[in-house]
């Protein structure tokens, strides 16, 4: 596996083809926050544009027992329409204590009702972190992922990002 986990996680987004569009590319400020432009530790990949957003980790997927905060920074690309599927390339990582935390790649993609999150992540500590989230069922990713996923749902349904919790 080489120290990274898969992440495929789909969600119900009963929208139209145009708001789904709107929601990923120009209006996805309504979900993610404003777009860094210039930090000291770097800038967002070619073609991506940087935002420093609240991730909030669940511990338990439907009914969440616990929620973390962490301040990170979340990369996305443009829009891609191939007239079934529109697709942003998304990145994330901690803004802090960046080790400590996992860094993510992949994709959002809006297709027949549904928005989907894949892609891989590097759990934090090496090999002994892949172990650890190999036997916890990677919660944390997954929590995050799925957090994230209902929060861009909300916004395409044209309520407010903040009140998912």
């Amino acid at each position: 596996m080489g120290g990274r986990a898969h992440i495929d996680l789909v969600v119900p987004a009963p929208v139209l083809r145009e708001r789904a569009a709107e929601v990923l590319g120009p209006g996805r400020i309504s979900w993610v926050g404003g777009e860094v432009v210039d930090r000291s530790d770097g800038r967002a990949p070619q073609g991506m544009d940087r935002h420093l957003i609240d991730l909030r980790m669940r511990v338990g997927e439907h009914s969440p027992l616990v929620t973390f905060h962490k301040a990170a920074y979340l990369d996305l690309g443009a829009v891609r329409d191939d007239g079934t599927r529109i697709s942003v390339e998304i990145a994330w990582r901690a803004a802090g204590m960046a080790p400590l935390f996992p860094v993510f790649s992949g994709h959002l993609t809006w297709s027949q009702d549904s928005l989907r999150i894949s892609g891989v992540y590097a759990p934090p500590g090496g090999g002994v972190g892949v172990l650890a989230d190999k036997l916890l069922l990677n919660v944390a990713a997954r929590g995050t992922a799925r957090w994230l996923l209902e929060r861009i749902v909300r916004v395409m349904a044209g309520e407010p990002a903040d009140e998912v919790a």
